[in-house]
């Protein structure tokens, strides 16, 4: 859901580095199996069932699953009809914790304004230690959650969450617990930004801001910066952008995926843009297929965010969609590119020292273009390589030829052989030959 990487050093002295860390595909312990996703199993029976646990042969597994079906039904409606009393009516009220969780989860859902929202049992899933602590019955699922912001997602999207149920004495089925899967879900399901504490939602055209609960000053601010980024990169790239810029600046480390407790990112990023899926992994592809991005802010450099750095989110954000294939230097130039135009309230950069200064300390060293493998070790010069091989592509080929490179390279690049035929296609050369041409562009 996330991709990993530092962003530009910027001209002059505006060099703060920023980390877009890896995108994560969501993969899936095991393969998709029909009407729903298989995720990894604890060791049963051949029926199913943990020794010393009651089989799950005696219940009505089709009973079962319309119970739970109407559960999670209740549960959306309850949200979009702003019903709390719904929405925990199916909660097991002697879990005080477990009740109060979701009564916060609730209000944190009801600020993002859904246009839909839906939960689906996905597949059903077994732990020996959490049978016998809740006892027979204990049902366990992962549950896909559809939704669609109203003024934000062009189109629904999904994302992952386990529910653990019991059945109650008169047959109905009762939520136990929200967390017991997640440790085997893919890496950023349950990690919402409304599966925080308490948070404050703040919207404007084509944007919308998550904080912590309280902090306004932080949301108005990120709110005008969002507008201002929003418009730049609608206006920069090639074909224009019709999304939006969502941006989630909690104090939570982990969200999305985007984990700043680990040291290189706790550090040096600042923001990370996150995937969002039309399809999970599985479902239509083996690494689901991307809407768009959410962008979250690394708490640490919260107050180093400013609208040229959400300009670079919200390229790749733009991006997102053309799929995971292009090569990490078309990726982060793209980005890097549309930061460094002039941007309203933005002061303007003096790219042209910029780029002798990029040619002279830089490319002068390299001998490619840089690689994914090392793009991210090698950062203080793949970012600022990247940004001038772009420069030198929008400068020669405009942006329409660049856009649609970036495309095909996106969607069909998944080997440097369909790259090099993509690159000759549309620019006569490969990266061998671009960064030669860049090169000779140096020399002249």
């Amino acid at each position: 859901m996330v991709e990993a990487g530092r962003h530009s050093r910027r001209a002059k002295a505006r060099r703060s580095t920023r980390v877009w860390p890896i995108l994560l595909s969501l993969a899936l312990i095991a393969a998709a199996v029909a009407g729903g996703l298989a995720l990894h199993r604890s060791s049963q029976r051949a029926d199913g069932a943990a020794d010393g646990v009651a089989s799950t042969a005696n219940v009505d597994l089709a009973a079962r699953s319309a119970a739970v079906d109407v559960v999670l039904k209740r549960r959306a409606q309850a949200v979009l009809a702003g019903s709390e009393k719904d929405f925990v009516a199916d909660v097991d009220p002697a879990n005080t914790r477990l009740v109060a969780s979701q009564k916060t989860l609730f209000t944190n859902l009801r600020q993002f304004g859904f246009a839909k929202l839906a939960y689906q049992q996905l597949a059903q899933q077994y732990d020996d230690r959490i049978v016998r602590k809740d006892g027979p019955s204990t049902y366990l699922v992962a549950v896909a959650m559809t939704y669609q912001i109203r003024g934000i997602d062009l189109v629904p999207v999904r994302a992952m969450l386990g529910y653990t149920f019991t059945q109650r004495s008169n047959g109905a089925w009762m939520l136990v617990s929200d967390s017991d899967l997640d440790k085997r879900l893919p890496r950023g399901s349950h990690q919402e930004a409304w599966d925080t504490g308490p948070v404050l939602v703040k919207r404007a055209p084509r944007v919308l801001v998550v904080v912590e609960k309280g902090q306004d000053a932080l949301a108005a601010k990120l709110v005008t910066m969002s507008a201002s980024a929003v418009q730049a990169v609608t206006k920069s790239w090639p074909g224009g952008w019709k999304g939006s810029g969502v941006v989630i600046a909690l104090d939570d480390k982990i969200v999305r995926g985007a984990d700043y407790t680990q040291p290189m990112n706790a550090e040096d990023a600042i923001a990370m843009a996150t995937w969002v899926y039309r399809t999970l992994p599985g479902e239509v592809t083996g690494a689901g297929e991307r809407a768009d991005s959410y962008v979250v802010i690394n708490p640490n450099n919260r107050t180093k965010v400013d609208a040229r750095t959400l300009a670079h989110e919200f390229t790749h954000v733009a991006t997102a969609p053309y799929g995971p294939y292009a090569p990490r230097w078309l990726v982060e130039g793209a980005a890097t590119y549309v930061e460094f135009l002039p941007m309203a309230g933005q002061t303007k950069l003096a790219i042209s020292q910029y780029r002798q200064d990029v040619r002279t300390k830089h490319l002068a060293k390299a001998k490619s273009l840089p690689v994914d493998a090392t793009f991210f070790e090698q950062a203080d010069s793949s970012y600022p390589l990247s940004w001038l091989a772009l420069d030198y592509l929008f400068t020669r080929y405009g942006g329409t030829e660049v856009g649609t490179l970036y495309r095909e390279m996106a969607s069909m690049g998944s080997t440097q052989k369909e790259r090099d035929r993509i690159m000759l296609e549309h620019l006569g050369m490969t990266e061998t030959g671009l960064f030669a041409a860049l090169k000779a562009a140096a020399a002249a």
